[in-house]
C-alpha cells in the first residue's frame, strides 16, 4: 500500500499544534485494511468457504437455489445472482468487472468464455484417491491465500476441527450405524458413503456408516429404495425433498417398511450441501449430533 500523500493539515501549525500531532499519529499508526477482491463464482462450495472467510463473493450463480441446498452460511443480501450455474449471464458478469472468477473443474467447459471477462481460477475438491478432509483443508488454505486472508483460513480449519472434536465428546458411543440419504424422487435416493463429506464427518465423530456399497467421486450412489432394505441402521434423511415426494412417501409402500425397520426414528435434517467444504462439514456435524442428543433426552 502506498504511503498517504502529504497534506497541509499534517504540517504543524503554531495555532493548533495538538491537532497536527494527533492527525500525524493517526496516519502513522492506523493499520492498512486490505480490500476484499471483487470475486465471482459459479460454485457453491467456493462461495460458502469465502463467506466463512469473511470475504464473500460479489456474485454467485443461482443464489436462491444456494439458500435451498446449502442454507448456511448464508450469502449476504447484496450478493448478485448470475443466473444458472451451467449457463451464467455473461453480460451481467462482464458488467460487474470482477477481478477473478472462481470455478471448480465441473465448470471447465465454461472457462474459455469466462476468461474473456476476467482471469479464471479453478479449485478442485473431491478428486479420486484423495482424502476428503485433507482436500477440504487444502481448499480452505488456497482460498485464504487468494483473498489475502491466510490467517482466517487457518482459524476456520482449527475452529472446525476443534468443534467436531467437541461434538464427538458429546456422543455416548453406542449410536447405531447410520445410512444417510437424500431423495431424488419418491423411489430413488442418493445414499452417501466413501469419498464424501458426510463420511468424512462421520469418521471424525466416531460414527459408523452402514452403507458399504460403491460410491462415485462425490461420495454417493444413486439407488432405488430397495437397495436400503436389510441394512441394520438408522435412517438419516437430508432435505430438501423434491416437489411432491413428501406426500408420495406418506402414502406408504417400501419407504414405510424402511422406516419401521430403522433402528430408531428416522432423523430428518435440514439442507446441508453434501458437496461442500468445511462450513458444510461443521453444519452437518452440528445438526446430526444435535438430533442424536435430542433423542437421548427423550
Amino acid at each position: 500500500m502506498e504511503p498517504p500523500l502529504e497534506s497541509p493539515l499534517l504540517r504543524p501549525r503554531c495555532a493548533l499544534p495538538w491537532l497536527a500531532g494527533l492527525l500525524a499519529m493517526l496516519v502513522t499508526t492506523a493499520a492498512p485494511m486490505a480490500a476484499t477482491p471483487r470475486l465471482a463464482t459459479l460454485d457453491w462450495t467456493l462461495a460458502e468457504t469465502l463467506v466463512a472467510l469473511d470475504a464473500p463473493p460479489l456474485a454467485v450463480a443461482q443464489v436462491e437455489a444456494y439458500h435451498a441446498w446449502v442454507d448456511e452460511p448464508a450469502l449476504p443480501a447484496t450478493t448478485i445472482d448470475l443466473g444458472l450455474r451451467s449457463q451464467p449471464n455473461l453480460e451481467l458478469l462482464a458488467s460487474l468487472a470482477p477481478e477473478r472468477i472462481l470455478v471448480s473443474p465441473m465448470f471447465a467447459n465454461l472457462v474459455p468464455r469466462l476468461e474473456r471477462i476476467a482471469p479464471v481460477e479453478s479449485l478442485a475438491l473431491y478428486r479420486p484417491e484423495r482424502d476428503t478432509w485433507t482436500e477440504m483443508r487444502e481448499l480452505t488454505r488456497s482460498l485464504g491465500d487468494l483473498v489475502g486472508r491466510p490467517e482466517a483460513a487457518e482459524r476456520l480449519i482449527d475452529n472446525t476441527e476443534a468443534r467436531l472434536a467437541s461434538l464427538r465428546g458429546r456422543l455416548d458411543g453406542d449410536e447405531p450405524p447410520l445410512v444417510m440419504v437424500q431423495f431424488m424422487d419418491a423411489r430413488h435416493v442418493r445414499v452417501f458413503g466413501d469419498h464424501g463429506l458426510f463420511q468424512a464427518v462421520l469418521r471424525r465423530l466416531g460414527l459408523e456408516n452402514a452403507w458399504g456399497g460403491p460410491t462415485n467421486a462425490w461420495g454417493f450412489s444413486l439407488v432405488g429404495l430397495e437397495a436400503l432394505a436389510g441394512l441394520e441402521a438408522r435412517l438419516v434423511v437430508v432435505e430438501p425433498y423434491p416437489a411432491g415426494v413428501r406426500d408420495a412417501l406418506a402414502e406408504g409402500g417400501l419407504w414405510e417398511h424402511l422406516v419401521e425397520a430403522s433402528e430408531g426414528a428416522p432423523i430428518i435434517l435440514p439442507p446441508v450441501w453434501s458437496f461442500g467444504a468445511l462450513p458444510s462439514a461443521a453444519r452437518f456435524a452440528e445438526l446430526l449430533v444435535g438430533a442424536l442428543e435430542a433423542d437421548d433426552a427423550v
